[in-house]
């Protein structure tokens, strides 16, 4: 069953339907790259575990409503033959038609971002104890649940953990860690995946099939991967993609429509950067910036053909991937085969680093000139890693002569890309702290841009982080108070190794936390870092636990014989504050006070 059998009647009613609500699926068949979570309801289906609440995330346009809708049907289904729970939903049933449009009188869907207050809750609890209507279940759909106050989840809790045996919830959110614990642990979820670009891509092939539509091979990769896991996305893309050619699509047509970046040139401009050749690489960004390409894009772009390049590097059976062109596939493995992993991760790196400036200047097109310019220069030169082997090999005496640790990583020569750096000469200067200089001179004796200092002395051990604790001490001891207020605030610790750091985050915590922590773990600790966000729960945030201890400890005041004798005395006073001799630090309000000044002893005259 599907809803394109809807088609001779939507054109008798005169209204076109977009592609996404057409061709959307009606049953579990129909769903695409959501196979576990199809696995998983046959098999409690045909077990009679049929869970009382299910709770489906997933990115926008992967199929969470849709999903909810043919469960909602697969709960309620009636033939002549089958009066049941099944997932087998080949054959129309009953209540199939009216719960799919979204007008069955005992599946009620509700979109939580309009109805997000404890009224809205309250009708759903007054509902439930009647009977469905007709249907064998009273089936509840909550969008987008992740919108209900707080109120809300709490009057919801007692009714969804001890429903009625005739009421089903079925919730879908895209942001699964706004929803209370105590809501999760009572429903059975279902994470949906992002769909791969290749599925996307032979989906719509069949949707042009169906429709009559000339694609062209190249334009529906495009669109899978603009879709970026979304079915819904990509149909909509597709539409779009249809209206603009006028019922032919074309790789030409979406690429202008979306101001994407030719494929083909976006090798080409990788090959250039790799050679060292900036001209080149300038030339080819100006020629696509003329056609619309947007300059993010083609940064962007070169981003993931890098990545793409260096996944095939390790794995070669990338290259299969059906959402590739030719050309990304054939010279990828070539490059692949050619370029360092040091240089590909140091051109990531720095494409990582230059996509967010090229986003926030006026002047897009000129900040990705510097970035392809920074990334030619970068390929001439030799890793450090490199350069210091060199040094402790012998390769480069003082005073004398040698080859360049490393040239172009793409040149036949060994030199640069355009041969005009091609070194001669190493000379070894000493520095003011006792180390050497490296510096490399280029034939016409003028000195390269760049040179590496041998150090004289070993590098500091790296320094031990044991705690969320550790974190602060070091944020403190550096003065940056403003991450030491955040680390406090915003961050749950989950585990903690050498060299791992695994966290949970507030709601409050800015994006840019993570990426803050480890830059300066990396600069404080001697080390890198990888600080990653857990789905965990994690344990308490540093200021929870001083404010606990703090409430513990006005309990404890409130309750001392003493204190409350003084209070009995006293009408009117209050214990306003407690101070804990053993605390960990003192805050930073407290530690601007004066200290108070010593009782002097009247008797000692010394």
């Amino acid at each position: 069953m599907s809803e394109a059998g809807n088609d001779q009647q939507t054109k008798a009613a005169g209204a076109y339907r977009v592609l996404a609500r057409k061709y959307r699926p009606t049953d579990f068949s129909g769903l695409i790259g959501q196979e576990p979570m199809v696995r998983t309801l046959t098999n409690a289906f045909s077990s009679g575990r049929i869970a009382q609440a299910w709770m489906l995330t997933g990115v926008r346009g992967v199929g969470k409503t849709t999903t909810a809708r043919i469960l909602a049907r697969a709960l309620n289904y009636k033939t002549p033959e089958i009066d049941q729970p099944s997932v087998d939903l080949t054959i129309p049933g009953e209540h199939c038609q009216p719960i799919m449009e979204g007008r069955h009188p005992d599946v009620i869907e509700m979109d939580a971002a309009s109805h997000t207050g404890i009224d809205d809750i309250r009708d759903i609890i007054e509902q439930v104890r009647y009977a469905p209507v007709s249907a064998r279940y009273k089936v509840y759909i909550i969008d987008e649940v992740h919108m209900l106050s707080t109120q809300a989840f709490n009057g919801l809790l007692k009714t969804l953990e001890e429903p009625p045996p005739h009421v089903k919830f079925i919730f879908a959110t895209t942001e699964i860690r706004k929803v209370p614990i105590t809501v999760l642990s009572r429903c059975q979820r279902f994470d949906l995946r992002r769909i791969d670009a290749s599925v996307v891509k032979a989906d719509l092939k069949r949707i042009a099939g169906l429709e009559g539509i000339e694609a062209e091979d190249a334009a529906l990769s495009m669109i899978a991967r603009a879709a970026e896991g979304s079915m819904r996305d990509a149909q909509s893309i597709f539409d779009q993609a249809i209206a603009h050619g006028a019922g032919n699509v074309t790789a030409e047509a979406v690429r202008a429509m979306l101001g994407l970046a030719d494929r083909a040139r976006i090798v080409d401009l990788f090959e250039h950067v790799m050679k060292g050749d900036a001209a080149a690489a300038l030339q080819d960004l100006r020629a696509q910036y003329d056609v619309g390409a947007d300059p993010v894009a083609v940064l962007t772009d070169l981003a993931e053909f890098n990545h793409l390049v260096t996944r095939m590097r390790f794995v070669p059976s990338a290259a299969e991937d059906a959402s590739l062109s030719e050309d990304e596939r054939v010279r990828g493995l070539e490059f692949s085969q050619k370029l360092s992993v040091r240089v590909l991760s140091r051109a990531w790196q720095m494409l990582l680093k230059g996509i967010p400036e090229v986003q926030s200047s006026n002047r897009p097109i000129s900040a990705a000139e510097m970035v392809l310019i920074r990334l030619a220069h970068a390929a001439d030169l030799p890793t450090l890693d490199e350069a210091l082997k060199s040094l402790g090999d012998g390769a480069l005496a003082p005073g004398g002569s040698g080859p360049r640790p490393s040239g172009s990583p793409l040149s036949s020569g060994g030199g640069s890309g355009n041969g005009a750096n091609a070194v001669s000469q190493t000379v070894m200067q000493p520095t003011n702290g006792g180390g050497q200089t490296m510096r490399l001179v280029s034939g016409d004796a003028t000195p390269a841009s760049v040179s590496y200092a041998a150090p004289a002395v070993e590098e500091a051990p790296a320094v031990p982080i044991k705690s969320l604790a550790d974190i602060v001490n070091l944020a403190d001891a550096h003065r940056d108070m403003a991450l030491k207020v955040l680390v406090k605030r915003c961050v749950r610790l989950v585990r903690v190794e050498p060299g791992r750091l695994d966290v949970n985050l507030t709601d409050e915590a800015p994006r840019t936390l993570l990426n803050d922590l480890t830059v300066k773990l990396k600069a404080w600790t001697g080390r890198h870092w990888m600080v990653a966000l857990s789905r965990e729960e994690g344990g308490q945030t540093l200021s929870e636990v001083e404010n606990e201890r703090r409430e513990n400890a006005f309990l404890d005041a409130k309750a001392d014989p003493t204190v409350a004798a003084i209070l009995a005395k006293f009408p009117g006073a209050k214990i306003i504050d407690v101070r804990i001799p053993d605390a960990p630090e003192v805050d930073a309000a407290d530690a601007d006070m004066p200290a108070e000044p010593p009782v002097e002893d009247d008797d000692d005259e010394n």
